[in-house]
């Protein structure tokens, strides 16, 4: 505490240093044209000075950047893993990450795993295009200059390929499912990635309806399938629908597509 009872703020201190050096401009609000006091209320004085203490100590000014925007990655992986794989991004989607990370050099890198059972009962796999879809708006109000990969492998390429879908599919209700993305979400997409995404037989045979991928999409998705894997091909083998395969030369494969799109 100083000389005069008053706390040591520097907020007082400024306020008594700008009343001797106040600018012209807060001299003549004071004073009328006769050059007589007006007759301002204590309240509307001690607002200026406030402004000017605050203006003074660097506290008000240029907005500062958003913590979010200072956080944004160049570009982002959503991936919707495969049906039994344990939360976050299976081991398609972590083996694709790592792949991408390496093929982007110094330029930052994020992963976002979508979150849904990916369970065997696949009428669930609607929270995974919820989810996702939620994501892709959010990220593109709060980082608009980063670009998505969306990616996922078996179920999760299903819930991804009904992301970008334009309408809900026939037979459905659409009060029971989200809203197609708006169409200018596209522009934040720079590429989708699908590995093992069921095929029309395969949806069929589950009960569910065929993925149908958005036109604003389609120039940019690569669908990648093992060859004879029942679920995206018209092979037999169910042995083929594995991580494993897709590990070997399909992960690397779909990498260097993004890659090229970024």
């Amino acid at each position: 505490m100083n000389e005069g009872g008053r706390l040591g703020n520097p907020m007082h201190r400024t306020a008594e240093t700008f009343l001797q050096h106040r600018p012209t401009e807060f001299s003549q609000i004071e004073r009328g044209a006769s050059g007589n006091l007006l007759n301002m209320s204590s309240s509307r004085i001690m607002q200026l000075l406030s402004v000017a203490a605050l203006a003074a100590c660097g506290l008000v000014g240029a907005p500062a950047p958003s913590a979010a925007a200072a956080t944004c990655p160049a570009s982002q992986v959503v991936f919707a893993r495969g049906t039994g794989e344990p939360p976050g991004l299976g081991p398609v989607g972590e083996a694709f990450v790592n792949q991408l990370r390496s093929r982007v050099g110094a330029r930052s890198l994020g992963a976002y795993a979508v979150n849904y059972p990916a369970s065997d009962q696949w009428d669930t796999g609607i929270d995974g295009v919820r989810d996702a879809g939620a994501h892709i708006v959010s990220m593109a109000k709060d980082c608009p200059n980063t670009k998505m990969v969306l990616s996922g492998y078996s179920q999760g390429a299903a819930v991804m390929g009904f992301v970008t879908s334009p309408a809900v599919p026939a037979g459905v209700d659409p009060a029971t499912v989200p809203k197609p993305l708006s169409p200018d979400l596209a522009d934040h997409v720079s590429s989708v990635v699908l590995f093992g995404l069921p095929n029309e037989r395969a949806m069929n045979f589950l009960g569910e309806p065929p993925v149908t991928i958005g036109p604003l999409y389609q120039p940019k998705t690569l669908e990648l399938c093992v060859d004879n894997d029942p679920v995206c091909s018209e092979g037999l083998d169910f042995a083929l629908h594995n991580v494993s395969a897709y590990q070997d030369g399909m992960v690397a494969r779909g990498a260097d597509y993004a890659a090229s799109h970024l």
